[in-house]
């Protein structure tokens, strides 16, 4: 049988190719990063430093832009693989020519090997591929007049939308911005760092008397009363010293350490305003960090203790991802978007990217901090050379190939992104940064994979990215490369299938991320043309509030609103009844309905505002100007949500660090115990800090432990009796109902934005009455709750 990947490594080359050319709250949540020039300590750097080599002694970072990362034997090696024909295998064919080996072949295993065999071959039939789609004499005969009747209606509701939109943007600036607070907007669009920026929305929150709402804790979008029940509770337990207060601290950071809890990342608490939120939210989040410190230090409770409730901790609140989507040329406002998170020291450790996004997300996993503060600037443009061809060049390959770029030369240009032939394991085990990438094979049944270093630890990063970008027509489909266990010889992935772009199904993998890094949290940067077109944002977003009726009215009346709302309906309507009809025809042998009616947001959806100059230069490559410009823009689209962000991965961050800690106490523990039982031989430490990529202890994939039991049960080592131990669980669930989300105890239901502050008063009244009761007995640690136990 010819195994593929046995063939492609003893085969010959192809024909070679030519290698070518702080101001208020919010800015208290994260210290900008240190100077270039100057190492960040190890205080200050973030969890990717972790898993980096720190030395004591400095090391010169060399230039990462005069730095070559092509290997001719890699090139090589996936041009053969590139061009593989099973049918056609090198290990007949040339195999014997250049090593001379005698090769033994005979046409079937009954025929003699040396003895020429003829026989008559029968003329084969041609067989008809069956294109698959519906039959019929009506579909026939209607499919193409129903689909331009549509179309029709389509534009005509484009055209509509486009046009109320600019009429919407109009009536703002002439009605809103004028005079001052024309000023002060045009200083924010003009500022440079975060801190301008800053300055700027503050002084437009006191202008409009933003700063007045941030003072009242009651709003209808999130449980106020229960967020300053937790934070008073939180720090009465942080400053005591007692061993069951050290428990009930345990029981509230487990009842409140979870996603959107109490509803604090409602999108609407930051789009009332210019910068920041609440201050209850907060002051919530500074105290749950500090006490998040304190109980990863409080001897008061073991070590097993500890782990398993971080444990629970995080597994509870999830991960945040950072999601870069595809968009051609518009994918480098990632740039700016990176940068600014990266500035702030808000990056997270779960990147993915899909098209253009997957090669700015391959650039910034590959990199070490020092070595990505070195890289994101325009000077990055004179490594961006993948559309350099001339016209005449380009359609002629086109032509000839069906696809206007040539992938091998991508693969070339593209070994600086990613520090040459690294896989996602490597890529890992460097910088710490989980870098995800999505592709759909080129089976069109198949479903579609997120490459990391879990589902392809093997898989090199540098044709993962190609692979990404593989637009039918733009380029053909790519065979992903694996390095082989123990070498650095590259192989056929998957048997070498082929593999195209991610986009085309799954621009924003949030289910994948998920499933196998627990992560409930995403920051989408949204770039591609055809989608920011339709982001409005009728009620404001985070820094971008409405000022129609006080920021409590919608953009453009509601008139406008509901109009443009059922326009952007409809459009969806009519593009889902082609799809399910099965009206478009299958152009480039892709169905292209998935480009338009997938998700493509997240929890906070970043939206670079592109300009009319850059549609016709969606496949060029940018200069140092236009780069210097996609880097601002998409810093600036992101200053606005930071707050949000912030006040998210602080938890987050808090969280992680802590769990290390206990993590290292833990393990200096059983590293004395062993060395005591003379069981822990030299080096030993070393080579379980580097397995750590694929040990369970170490494992990101965010599953962790789902034991609460065991949780309930810690604690309880005075009870001897049955009686007695469920006694205590009683106890403990009672407690934790007290501080538990209002939302999943009573029955699902929310506080509806719409009721009047009366009803919403007396409904939180009517479920605290009795809980409340026993606030005063808490002072005698005499916890007495009427609610009934809480099945966690």
């Amino acid at each position: 049988m010819n195994d593929p990947i046995t063939h492609y490594q003893s085969g010959a080359a192809s024909d070679s190719r030519s290698q070518s050319g702080t101001l208020n709250r919010s800015l208290s949540y994260t210290n900008p990063r240190p100077d270039e020039g100057k190492p960040p300590s190890a205080a200050t750097v973030g969890r990717s430093a972790s898993y980096q080599d720190v030395r004591k002694e400095k090391k010169t970072i060399p230039n990462e832009f005069e730095l070559e990362w092509v290997k001719e034997s890699d090139v090589e090696a996936f041009e053969r693989a590139l061009y593989y024909d099973p049918l056609k295998s090198p290990s007949v064919l040339s195999i014997g020519a250049d090593s001379g080996t005698e090769q033994i072949s005979a046409l079937n295993d009954f025929a003699p090997v040396r003895e020429k065999v003829s026989r008559k071959r029968k003329s084969k039939k041609k067989v008809k591929t069956d294109a698959g789609y519906p039959k019929g004499f009506s579909y026939t005969l209607l499919r193409y007049p129903l689909m331009a009747f549509i179309g029709l209606i389509m534009a005509i509701e484009l055209t509509f939308y486009l046009w109320l939109r600019q009429i919407v943007n109009s009536w703002e600036w002439l009605v809103n911005w004028r005079g001052k607070s024309q000023t002060l907007r045009h200083n924010m669009q003009q500022a440079t760092t975060y801190e301008e920026w800053c300055q700027t929305a503050e002084a437009l929150d006191k202008q409009f008397k933003k700063d007045e709402w941030k003072e009242i804790d009651a709003y209808g979008y999130y449980d106020y009363a229960l967020i300053h029940k937790i934070v008073r509770n939180l720090s009465k337990y942080r400053q005591s010293d007692k061993p069951s207060d050290a428990l009930k601290q345990k029981d509230i950071l487990y009842a409140c350490l979870k996603n959107n809890f109490g509803g604090i990342e409602n999108q609407k608490l930051y789009s009332n305003t210019f910068l920041g939120t609440k201050h209850l939210i907060e002051d919530y989040v500074e105290e749950v960090t500090k006490s998040i410190t304190a109980f990863s230090q409080n001897s008061n409770l073991s070590l097993e203790e500890r782990q398993l409730a971080f444990k629970l901790f995080s597994k509870n609140y999830g991960r945040t991802a950072l999601c870069l989507s595809g968009g051609a040329t518009f994918g480098y406002y990632h740039l700016g978007v990176v940068k600014a998170l990266f500035d702030r020291r808000l990056l997270p450790s779960v990147i993915t990217g899909t098209s253009a996004g997957g090669l700015i997300a391959a650039l910034v996993c590959c990199r070490t901090d020092e070595e990505l503060a070195q890289v994101l600037n325009p000077k990055l443009s004179s490594r961006i050379t993948i559309a350099y061809e001339s016209t005449w060049r380009w359609m002629l390959r086109y032509y000839r190939t069906g696809a206007r770029f040539d992938s091998v030369d991508w693969f070339i240009k593209g070994s600086w992104f990613t520090r040459g032939s690294l896989t996602f394991l490597e890529a890992y085990e460097r910088t710490g940064r989980i870098l995800n990438i999505s592709v759909i094979p080129h089976d069109p049944h198949s479903p579609p994979k997120l490459l990391n270093y879990l589902t392809a630890p093997h898989c090199v990063i540098a044709t993962a990215i190609i692979a990404s970008a593989a637009v039918p027509g733009i380029l053909n489909p790519v065979v992903l490369m694996q390095k082989l266990p123990g070498t650095d010889e590259l192989a056929p992935y998957s048997f070498g299938a082929k593999w195209k772009d991610g986009s085309l199904r799954t621009d924003i993998p949030t289910q994948a991320l998920h499933t196998q890094f627990n992560v409930k949290y995403t920051i989408v940067s949204q770039v591609n043309p055809h989608v920011h077109l339709f982001y409005y944002s009728n009620q404001g977003s985070p820094g971008n509030p409405v000022l129609h009726r006080s920021g409590k009215g919608w953009r453009g009346g509601f008139l406008a609103s509901s109009i443009e709302q059922f326009l952007k309906l409809d459009l969806s309507k009519w593009l889902k009844v082609i799809r399910d009809l099965e009206l478009m025809p299958r152009l480039l042998n892709q169905d292209w309905s998935s480009v338009f009616l997938q998700q493509f947001g997240g929890s906070v959806t970043i939206i670079p505002k592109s300009r009319l100059s850059d549609w016709p230069r969606i496949l060029t490559d940018p200069d140092e100007t236009i780069l210097a410009h996609m880097i601002k823009v998409g810093q600036a689209q992101t200053w606005p949500s930071i707050s949000m962000i912030s006040n998210r991965v602080r938890i987050e961050a808090a969280i992680q660090r802590a769990r290390e800690h206990v993590r290292d106490q833990m393990r200096a523990v059983k590293t004395k115990r062993s060395k005591a039982n003379g069981h822990l031989g030299k080096g030993a430490g070393f080579q379980l800090r580097a397995q750590h990529a694929l040990s369970r202890e170490f494992s990101d994939d965010g599953g962790g432990s789902s034991d609460e039991a065991a949780f309930l049960e810690t604690g309880n080592q005075d009870a001897r009796t049955e009686e007695e131990k469920e006694l205590y669980k009683a106890e403990r669930r009672q407690f934790l109902a007290k501080f538990s989300d209002r939302r999943d105890l009573m029955d699902g239901k929310d506080v509806m934005a719409d009721s009047s502050e009366a009803e919403r008063q007396q409904e939180i009244q009517k479920f605290y009455q009795e809980i409340d009761s026993s606030d005063e007995a808490e002072e005698d640690d005499d916890d007495v709750d009427s609610l009934e136990s809480l099945d966690i």
